[in-house]
Order: structure tokens, then sequence, then C-alpha cells
């Protein structure tokens, strides 16, 4: 399965991608723009974007579909549901990035620490998580 990465400009914490996504969140879809279409959309649905945060893949959303726009931009339809992963480094990039190798979520291996997520943040800039 293939996914995308995209850098979450503006977030510098989980919390805050967090807030950003439940603010965009309409029926339980997030839309989010971008100027070109992926050429490898069609691969793109069922797979994930992966939110980058300070370098490190922080959570990700299921892509649900494409569409356009009303300005004719390229839009991604997202399941609202924000899952945590395990932090992965990642280069800053601008767009998207596609790649099939996605690092565990947390909620998957119900292994998540119960720690406060600023706490989490700084253990994951350390490699410790």
């Amino acid at each position: 399965m293939l996914h995308l990465s995209k850098v979450a400009v503006g977030c510098a914490t989980a919390e805050a991608l967090r807030a950003r996504v439940s603010a965009r969140t309409d029926s339980g879809i997030m839309r989010i723009t971008t100027r070109y279409r992926p050429t490898r959309h069609a691969e793109l649905i069922g797979g994930s974007l992966y939110w980058i945060i300070k370098h490190r893949l922080a959570g990700r959303q299921e892509i649900l579909g494409f569409g356009e726009s009303e300005d004719r931009r390229c839009l991604i339809e997202l399941d609202a549901r924000l899952i945590p992963v395990h932090p992965h480094p990642r280069k800053a990039h601008q767009g998207w990035r596609y790649f099939d190798a996605p690092p565990p979520d947390f909620a998957a291996g119900g292994d998540m620490p119960a720690l406060p997520p600023r706490l989490m943040e700084e253990l994951a800039g350390l490699a410790l998580i």
C-alpha cells in the first residue's frame, strides 16, 4: 500500500496538529488542498497521510479519496481520526512524498506509554521511543 508524508507547517507539537485536525473536520472528514493531484492518487486511497513534526513522523490519517475544490485545486479527503505513530525520522520537504514502509501505530500494539504529550515529544527527540 502506498502512503504520503507531508510537513505539518505551523504545528510545533502533536497537540497543535490534533487541534488543527479537529478545527478542520466536518462530518468525520478532513479536507486539505494541494496545488496538484498526486500522480499515483489511485494507489493512495486506503493508504495514509503521515504528518511530519520537527523532522519526525508524528501521526497519520487514512486517505479516503480525492476531489477538486472550487478554485480547481486538488482536495485530499482524510479520515478525521489522527492516529499517533512511533516517531520515525524524516527530512522536511515541500509538498508530499510517497513511501510504502510506514512505522507502526502506537495504538496497534497497545504499547503507547501513559506519559504526558510533552514528555513523549522529548523522548522521541532523544530517540528513546
